[in-house]
Order: structure tokens, then C-alpha cells, then sequence
């Protein structure tokens, strides 16, 4: 049995969603110990965001979701770095203090920004525990985002993040590639249902095309602005299924909004592939998560790229056209003429066909990259991303 520490924090929902899809695959494989470790309750005796503000870094980066008040963040993110490395001899004592308490022969990270106060600490207290760093985003945004030029081993999801590891002087024994992003096991799972009563019973029209509009665990209000041109210029026949998330609010106002588009608005919910099993797209932010589940639904995805994206997710949209799985606009006012491409000249069975070329398998591929990193034995063949998941369904 190996003991792990799988550490997350709440900063967005991509963080806990990938660390809690880990945790189920490895406890269901048989063989691993896992604790989820919150890195945010961790540091909350050193967070100047809540001494300044009162709330924790993570939900005042949350809130900044919400509101949509996401211009500027590259120049944020290097305040924030800036703050990090001022604060880093004291995050390495708090650290280094909890892992003093740790039996757990393996550390894994899904999260960004501490990587080097992780490793660091770890290797003054635990030399022998291996550190390993699960990048959740398709690309890392350096320096000092994700990956870190010592004390860790890496594992990417794309050609690029190789690249970039490489570029850091990782060693090759150090970095593993998967077959994409870290997503819950149950996209793999078949959905049984009968589409066209499911959507009438939600009052759809059970033949129309249905657009999924999706922003993330905490909504965004650009939502809303999606609504208003989509009311404005979207096809008289088309429909929607927005999911909120946590943003009551924002459900509240879609669902107390006047519109001449049949939609059905949805929260927090856990059943995110059911109503992608109902829609024929997928429209949000760049989100790795979020595009990842898309596409393993086989949804062509329409996203948006411009000021307002998160640095670390622009990559995204460049990933998406470079694998012809959707569309990129600069905003909403682009949203309703990109529908149009989409339905009108063929592009949406085109780009369903590239969605269901991609083999995404990474949530069975890890847990075999982490024992090979534990039993030093990297170079070894990992087994058949077909293999894990079929015993997974089994």
C-alpha cells in the first residue's frame, strides 16, 4: 500500500475536480492510500489576500470568476508570483512542519504557483518521497506558474508541456506525458437515456440544435451577455441548457430573463455529461477542464479569447483550432455567427468526428505513470490506455 498526499486547492473547480477524479481511479485500482491535502487551509496563517481583504486567496479569485473582473490578469499573476516568492521562506517552515506528520511515500500536486515551496520542503523533511507535479492546464504559462526547474518529477498533457518541461532542463526520466487532461471517469460512462423525451421533459424541443453554455464551477456573468445576442441574432430555432455552477445569482436572472429561445437553466449540478448528452455543442471560457469533458462528449466547442481570458488558458483556443475541434471568437457578439458556421455548412459533423479522434484517457494513465515514478522505474512500458479503461467499465 502506498500512501499519498494529493494536493488541491478551491482556486476555480478544475483543482479539486482533478485531484477527487484521481483519487476514485486510484482507490478503485486498489493499492493506494489516498489524503487530499487543501493546500489553501495550509496557508492560510501566510495569506495576505485574507488579512487585507478577509477572504481566503482562493475565493477572492473565485469572485474575480464570477464577476468576470479577469481583465489584466497576466499583470495580476505576476503581482501574485511577486508575492509568493516574498512569502516563500515562510510557506517552506509551514510546510515543512506538515510533512513531519506525513508517512506518505508519494506527494502529488495539482496545483500551481507552490510547486517549488512543495518540493522544497519536502526534500528537507522527506528526501526519500518522490514530488510530482500534475499540470491540470494543457499548457503551463511560466516561469513560476507550474513547473519548476528542480526537485520534481512532471506530468503533462500535451506536446507543448513536454516542450516547456524540457525547455526547463527537466530530464526526460523526469517528465511523463498522458493522453490529455485529468476529467471524472463517468464521461467514459455510456449515457442511456432517451435524448429527444429528456429534452422535451425540460421544455426543449426534442429535434432543435441545443447549445450547452457553460463558464466553469462558479458561472461568469458574461453569460448573461451571451443570452442578450443570442436572443438578439442567434437562429429563430435554436436552444440552450445553461449550467451555473455555484452562481445562484446568475441562475436566477437567466432563468427570470424574457427570452424568444427556448432554454433550460441549470446550477450546481454533478450531472454535467447528461446535459452534455443532450446538447450538439458546447459554448464557454478556454477552461482545459471543461473543453476536455466537451470533447470526450464528442461536442464541438465554441470559446472565446481576448482580454478577459485567463493568461493560462489562452493556449487553449490555440489548441482547439490546431486540432479542428471548434470554433474561437474574440466575445459574445461573435457567438451567434459562430452558431451559424456551425450548423449551416457541415462543420458540426466535421468537428464532432475530430472530437471523437481524440483518445483521452490520461485519469486511467496516471495512476500507472505514479507507481512507475515510486518503484524508480520510469522507462518501463506503461499499460494500454484501452486496457485501464475497459477494466474501469468492467
Amino acid at each position: 500500500m502506498i500512501n499519498v498526499d494529493l494536493v488541491f486547492f478551491d482556486a476555480g473547480g478544475g483543482h479539486r475536480a482533478a485531484a477527487e477524479a484521481l483519487s476514485l481511479v486510484m482507490e478503485e485500482q486498489g493499492g493506494w492510500k489516498i489524503r487530499l491535502v487543501n493546500l489553501q487551509e495550509l496557508m492560510d496563517p501566510i495569506d495576505l489576500v485574507r488579512k487585507l481583504t478577509g477572504l481566503r486567496m482562493q475565493e477572492l479569485y473565485n469572485l474575480m470568476l464570477k464577476k468576470g473582473w479577469t481583465l489584466g490578469t497576466p499583470q495580476t499573476v505576476r503581482v501574485l508570483q511577486f508575492c509568493i516568492r516574498l512569502l516563500h521562506p515562510r510557506a517552506v517552515r509551514l510546510l515543512e512542519e506538515f510533512w513531519r506528520s506525513s508517512d506518505a511515500g508519494l506527494v502529488v500536486s495539482v496545483v500551481p504557483h507552490f510547486n517549488r515551496a512543495l518540493a522544497e520542503s519536502l526534500r528537507t523533511v522527506r528526501p526519500e518521497t518522490r514530488f510530482v507535479t500534475l499540470l491540470t492546464d494543457i499548457a503551463d504559462y511560466p516561469p513560476h506558474f507550474w513547473i519548476e526547474p528542480r526537485g520534481q518529477y512532471v506530468i503533462c498533457g500535451s506536446d507543448r508541456a513536454v516542450a516547456q518541461a524540457r525547455a526547463m532542463d527537466i530530464c526526460d526520466g523526469r517528465i511523463f506525458k498522458a493522453s490529455g487532461m485529468i476529467i471524472h471517469p463517468r464521461y467514459y460512462q455510456p449515457i442511456v437515456c432517451d435524448r429527444r423525451a429528456e429534452r422535451k421533459q425540460r421544455g426543449l424541443d426534442p429535434d432543435a440544435p441545443t447549445g450547452l453554455v457553460l463558464f466553469g464551477g462558479q458561472g461568469s456573468e458574461a453569460m448573461l451577455e451571451i443570452a442578450e445576442h443570442l436572443d438578439a441574432q442567434g437562429p429563430h430555432h435554436l436552444q440552450l441548457i445553461y449550467i451555473c455552477g455555484r452562481n445562484e445569482k446568475l441562475a436566477n436572472a437567466l432563468r427570470s430573463r424574457r427570452s424568444r429561445l427556448r432554454t433550460f437553466v441549470e446550477g450546481f449540478t454533478p450531472q454535467v455529461p447528461f446535459y452534455m448528452a443532450l446538447s450538439d455543442f458546447f459554448i464557454g471560457k478556454p477552461g482545459p477542464g471543461s473543453v476536455s469533458e466537451a470533447v470526450a462528449m464528442r461536442l464541438p466547442v465554441i470559446v472565446e479569447r481576448n482580454a478577459w481570458t485567463l493568461p493560462q488558458e489562452r493556449y487553449n483556443a490555440d489548441w482547439i483550432l490546431e486540432k479542428h475541434l471548434g470554433l474561437v471568437v474574440r466575445g459574445p457578439h461573435q457567438i451567434p455567427a459562430a452558431i451559424k458556421d456551425l450548423l449551416e455548412r457541415g462543420n458540426l459533423a466535421r468537428f464532432r468526428a475530430q472530437a471523437a479522434a481524440v483518445h483521452n484517457q490520461a485519469v486511467f494513465e496516471v495512476p500507472a505513470i505514479l507507481r512507475r515514478i515510486v518503484e524508480g522505474t520510469p522507462n518501463s512500458p506503461a499499460p494500454e490506455p484501452e486496457k485501464l479503461l475497459s477494466e474501469q467499465r468492467a
